[in-house]
């Protein structure tokens, strides 16, 4: 008999706001299988009688591919396999969109950095990143993977720590003498304390450098305190002033901006489209483009990234890295200073514009977290594999000398570890495994 789900007493549910049909469904007739055969079910049904097609109901599919929470490269395999799931599906908000394409979208919408995007943002990014929505939700969980965004983080700088918590409150500890704590004076800290004005402001992300913190909050601010905080633009000549309490970048207030890193002499800060911002003081300093020594407003980072949508940012001694979401995989560029080979191509040249680090892919290696120390720099890969390269001084490489890598090199000292983070001091390395050990 025909069933419709309005007879029941059970209202009829909508998903992606589609408006669902009542449907029949045929009795169901036992056929005999012979036993060489298999029982195949088609995604739009051939008439034979126990078929139930995918066609039938899109919207539930919909549902249960969003629901399920499956990984792009998993959504991509559907298409390849089957026409349903790549024809378009006649859904709002684009027509022409399929099926695996509007679940990637709507798993894009629980994103925390996507959802408060205008729609021409949106579609801004979507063309950054390739042209699909499968490769924007690519980028977006790339991101949460390394950089612990919206969770509890520490971050120990040269000389004071600061701590973050879920909650988004701010705590910091250590050397004062800049103002770096941010708590209105210079008077060191022993224990964690809160920094009071920033109560009401939810804080995502922190970077702690040489006498100067930068704290990003949810709304994409930047609040920088310590000496010259942000440099001459922001609060006076360089060198002549400190700021004790965060205050509002004002140079960066157009920008939404989702991770910030402090290197000597300058500082880049990452967009939540995936674009590079630096900020440069002197000759030392010009990473990524060219500027008089006293520009220090925010410049796109030029040259091979200008296109392409990076993750993740780390800095170290006059060098900067950039995990950049290539359609074909993920990337490490580097630019600025050579010495010591920590950028990574062989040599100790240096290097005005990122150029890719091409180790990674003789190593058949997808790089998934970097990290930055004074002198040398990390990777962890999506296999748990960690490459080090830079000057190895106090054995801070991992391969049982103090030689330096001029080429990421894997530390086979972990070859029996999953590494899921790693994190980089002035001549250390941390790794963290999968099972949570350090």
């Amino acid at each position: 008999m025909p069933m419709d789900a309005t007879t029941s007493g059970t209202p009829t549910i909508q998903y992606h706001n589609i408006n669902d049909q009542p449907v029949t469904v045929t009795a169901i007739v036992a056929v005999p299988v012979s036993t060489y055969q298999r029982n195949q079910r088609h995604c739009f049904g051939d008439l034979i009688p126990g078929e139930f097609p995918l066609a039938t109901n899109p919207s539930i599919v919909l549902h249960v591919l969003t629901a399920c929470n499956l990984d792009p490269q998993d959504l991509a395999k559907l298409e390849a396999t089957c026409s349903f799931f790549r024809q378009p599906a006649n859904f709002p908000p684009d027509n022409e969109l399929s099926i695996s394409e509007l679940a990637a979208l709507d798993m894009c919408q629980k994103r925390a950095i996507f959802k408060p995007m205008a729609p021409e943002e949106r579609q801004d990014l979507k063309q950054r990143c390739g042209g699909s929505w499968k490769l924007v939700l690519r980028f977006l969980l790339a991101g949460e993977a390394c950089c612990r965004r919206e969770r509890s983080q520490a971050i120990a700088g040269p000389g004071h720590s600061i701590a973050v918590t879920s909650n988004g409150a701010v705590y910091s500890f250590g050397s004062n003498s800049s103002g770096q704590l941010g708590h209105g004076t210079t008077e060191e800290e022993w224990r964690p304390r809160q920094i009071r004005s920033l109560r009401g402001i939810r804080i995502i992300q922190a970077a702690a450098g040489p006498g100067r913190t930068m704290l990003i909050s949810d709304a994409g601010r930047v609040y920088a305190f310590g000496k010259d905080s942000f440099g001459e633009a922001e609060y006076g000549a360089q060198g002549s002033k400190m700021v004790t309490t965060p205050q509002l970048v004002e140079s960066l207030k157009n920008i939404f901006v989702v991770q910030a890193v402090i290197g000597n002499f300058f500082t880049a800060v990452l967009s939540r489209e995936g674009r590079v911002y630096t900020f440069s003081w002197g000759n030392d300093g010009r990473i990524g483009h060219q500027t008089e020594p006293n520009d220090v407003e925010p410049h796109p980072l030029l040259g091979a990234l200008e296109n392409i949508p990076v993750v993740q940012i780390a800095a170290g001694y006059c060098y900067l890295l950039a995990l950049a979401c290539h359609p074909s995989g993920m990337s490490v560029y580097s630019v600025g200073c050579g010495l010591g080979g920590k950028l990574g191509h062989g040599s100790r040249t240096d290097e005005k514009y990122p150029r890719l680090i091409e180790q990674f892919q003789l190593l058949n290696l997808q790089p998934m977290v970097v990290a930055a120390g004074a002198w040398h720099a990390a990777v962890v890969g999506r296999d748990g594999r960690v490459c080090t390269w830079g000057w190895g001084r106090y054995g801070c490489l991992g391969h049982g000398n103090e030689e330096c890598e001029s080429v990421p090199k894997v530390v086979e000292a972990l070859s029996k570890v999953k590494a899921v983070n790693v994190a980089t001091g002035d001549y250390t390395t941390f790794v963290v495994s999968d099972e949570g050990d350090v």
